[in-house]
């Protein structure tokens, strides 16, 4: 396992940003049964999901949240020295779609970008790469992870249809003599790839459609085999035991696998954070989007201990403990779809904002 020390990087804000279709129990209830969809919804705690309309991509939802944060803020898109975008679902082979948003957000020529393919443990491994580039070189940064999955899923396959949501958060960072310290704990096994796949649609299979497998017994054998001991390097890395931890963010993949790895690391309730009941397994924006939904509160209001840990494709795996708070910006907003009735409430909302998208 990869261990790192990192300090004098802060987080400022945090947006998240989730298109305004949904699907839920009853919609699921359709296509699989009543029975079936009631099942799923009460093994894994979901019960809806945000679904990117046709013409909606991972960058629209990255360039509303990001657009929100920096408004927010009060910084100028010339501020930023740095863009790193994680996602597996880019708008195009190439370029990444890190390059559309550096245009789009009108961030200087000066300006970095660093495009990340990861998925589940991609906001830890996203955080981990920009600040320590922060660090080497630059003042602001932009982290920004999204994915639009429910592109890669065949809405026939009950074993993936029902658990994956899109969505996307714009984190805003900035070196500060004050800020703490973050201890990560990552780590890979490349082993673990055939079981968590899209494997058509690239080089290797390009006839091939781009369809979602996952084989959910590897997938929670490898969670139960490698998250505990990460969360425990970072806790140890950081002189922390769990009781010292206000609140511990886990990939936000299903409620029965978080309430069993937070029994595992010896977490209360009141320390473990849900927050996929309306928006499902978000892939790399699950953290964040659980701060945004979960934890608004507290993280603007006062400091706060975290322990975060991603986990998925790959096999990959990090986590980290860290500080935050308190933040001037912690919210998701609502990307309206781009065409409705002219009559309809989403027509009227989006028309009256200016970033195509609502504070929820």
């Amino acid at each position: 396992m990869v261990a790192s020390v990192l300090d004098g990087v802060a987080l400022r804000g945090v947006v998240g940003c989730v298109p305004e279709r949904r699907e839920t129990v009853a919609d699921l209830a359709l296509r699989f049964g009543e029975d079936a969809a009631t099942r799923i919804a009460k093994a894994t705690g979901i019960e809806a999901r945000h679904l990117a309309d046709p013409d909606q991509c991972t960058s629209d939802l990255a360039e509303a949240a990001a657009r929100r944060l920096l408004d927010g803020l009060g910084w100028e898109a010339s501020s930023v020295d740095l863009l790193v975008l994680v996602t597996q679902t880019h708008d195009h082979v190439l370029p990444g779609s890190g390059a559309l948003l550096h245009h789009r957000l009108g961030l200087r020529k000066g300006a970095a970008v660093l495009d990340l393919t990861q998925g589940c443990s991609g906001f830890v491994y996203g955080l981990w790469t920009a600040s320590a580039l922060l660090k080497a070189a630059g003042r602001r940064a932009l982290l920004i992870v999204g994915d639009t999955t429910s592109r890669l899923i065949d809405p026939s396959d009950r074993t993936v249809a029902p658990l994956f949501g899109d969505g996307a958060a714009a984190v805003a960072l900035e070196t500060a003599a004050d800020a703490g310290t973050m201890v990560f704990d990552l780590g890979s096994d490349g082993a673990g790839a055939p079981y968590l796949t899209a494997a058509g649609g690239a080089m290797r299979h390009p006839d091939t459609p781009a369809r979602l497998f996952m084989d959910g017994t590897q997938v929670f054998a490898f969670t139960l085999r490698e998250v505990p001991a990460s969360v425990r390097a970072a806790l140890d890395g950081a002189g922390w035991s769990m009781a010292d931890v206000d609140h511990l963010v886990l990939h936000q993949a299903n409620a029965q696998m978080i309430r069993h790895l937070a029994q595992k690391l010896g977490a209360t309730r009141e320390q473990t954070v849900l927050a996929l009941t309306g928006l499902g397994n978000t892939s790399s924006a699950s953290i964040p989007l659980a701060l945004t939904e979960a934890l608004a509160g507290p993280l603007m209001a006062e400091r706060r201990r975290l322990l975060l840990s991603g986990f998925g494709v790959g096999w990959s795996w990090g986590s980290v403990a860290l500080s935050v708070g308190p933040l001037a910006l912690c919210t998701t907003v609502v990307l309206p779809g781009r065409k409705y009735p002219a009559n309809s409430a989403a027509a009227a909302r989006s028309a009256g904002e200016s970033a195509n998208s609502a504070d929820r």
